[in-house]
């Protein structure tokens, strides 16, 4: 969910410019009506998916976007590569403040709260990751990172690819909270919501306080043998009377557009109700300036929140947690060299980290192509970061990762299980 905060100080022209169905019958019922229906400010339109598929499926996917360009050096840091402290010689993480060091990488001291499930197993890093080439234009990198189909003209985004290949057709395959990410873009049904809360039938609001719209649609489906009668009754008597959601107390997420969007995500996977793909953002990455030290700055701040946002999710998941899987990403990375703001320019190289179902965890993956202390040096790519998708589409879901990535073969990066 993207920020609503303003954007960093120092932070590029080119970035600045850029519901709870609390019950999970509502949701069914969008998911096998052939219909549209008003979620919040969306109209969410499908196609007749049989009631037997909602739900089906062995794992869902979540991604989350670190828009504005995360330095991946920081969340991650490479404190065995005697360049990186040297070309930052006030804002290097300290080798002696890093978590689960494995003598060459270690984890930012803020993403503190995720350590107990690194050490689980359930969190890897794959380092000196990203596109094939540089491209440092944030609103240009985000689509050719989200469409993952160099050269193609078509907008069609590879989570879309992704949920058209999967079985069945309902839009609640495919959920982006919050703006929905371009990676959703094409032609196959998917749904998004700001709020999960705000899920309502359209016409039953603050002017229909008899509740007419939802009696009137009753009526109209009551005795109807239409195959969508079923599902739009359903869906009409479960909003009549929404209760909100338990969930994990509120103050075991952070007060933040993250803290609220996943634990939006987190009660849409616990009901059920067949999501497979969810998308997230998490904006102001974007530090020219004020990136920081561990004293102070921008980079504690934002790990921080993210950190505790994760940690939340997943114990919010409980049990399901065992089926979902979470890879965070961002559309580039910054420079080696910090600049005379304490922060970092655009760069190209980043690290992903891998969360959840399914994940080799507790070690780092990637390989390494060593530092350049110069000004314009940047972390060199050494894994598409189209292989670290493929490999997380091939082992979590059933779609083709030929279909998903047209015409690119994928390297091994090994860092998921199968299924």
């Amino acid at each position: 969910m993207t920020q609503t905060s303003a954007p960093l100080p120092g932070c590029c022209e080119d970035f600045a410019r850029a519901t709870a169905l609390t019950r999970r019958g509502v949701l069914r019922g969008l998911g096998v009506a052939g219909a549209a229906w008003t979620v919040g400010s969306a109209v969410v339109q499908s196609s007749p998916v049989a009631a037997a598929e909602a739900g089906s499926g062995t794992g869902s996917v979540v991604v989350l976007s670190l828009r504005g360009a995360a330095d991946g050096m920081s969340l991650v840091v490479p404190h065995g590569d005697p360049v990186y402290a040297a070309a930052r010689p006030r804002i290097a993480v300290p080798a002696s403040a890093v978590l689960a060091s494995d003598g060459f990488f270690g984890l930012h001291p803020e993403l503190a709260p995720l350590l107990p499930l690194w050490q689980a197993g359930s969190v890897a890093a794959v380092h000196a990751t990203g596109l094939p080439a540089p491209n440092r234009s944030h609103f240009a990198a985000m689509e050719e990172v989200e469409d993952a189909n160099p050269g193609s003209t078509e907008r069609v985004g590879w989570l879309n690819r992704l949920v058209g290949d999967l079985p069945g057709d309902g839009p609640l395959q495919g959920i982006s909270v919050g703006t929905e990410s371009t990676a959703m873009f094409g032609p196959a049904a998917r749904m998004s919501f700001s709020a999960l809360d705000d899920a309502v039938v359209a016409g039953d609001d603050q002017w229909d306080p008899t509740d007419d719209r939802l009696r009137s649609l009753h009526r109209m489906w009551g005795r109807s043998g239409h195959p969508l009668a079923g599902s739009l009754r359903s869906a009409v008597d479960a909003v009549a009377d929404l209760a909100p959601a338990k969930a994990v107390a509120p103050g075991d997420y952070p007060t933040t557009d993250l803290g609220t969007a996943l634990s939006s995500v987190a009660r849409t996977l616990k009901g059920d109700v067949g999501a497979r793909v969810i998308t997230v953002d998490q904006g102001d990455w974007d530090m020219h300036t004020d990136l920081g030290t561990l004293s102070w700055g921008n980079m504690n701040t934002n790990a921080r929140r993210l950190a505790k946002a994760l940690a939340a999710f997943f114990t919010d998941l409980g049990d399901v947690a065992s089926r979902v899987t979470v890879v965070v990403l961002s559309e580039f990375g910054r420079r080696v060299v910090e600049n005379d703001n304490y922060g970092l320019d655009h760069g190209w190289g980043n690290v992903m980290l891998l969360l959840g179902a399914g994940v080799r965890g507790g070690r780092y993956y990637g390989t390494w192509p060593g530092l350049e202390n110069t000004y314009d040096a940047d972390l060199t790519v050494t894994t598409d970061y189209r292989s670290v998708l493929a490999e997380v589409v091939a082992t979590r879901t059933s779609a083709s990762v030929a279909t998903v990535f047209p015409g690119f073969t994928p390297e091994t990066v090994g860092a998921m299980t199968s299924l």
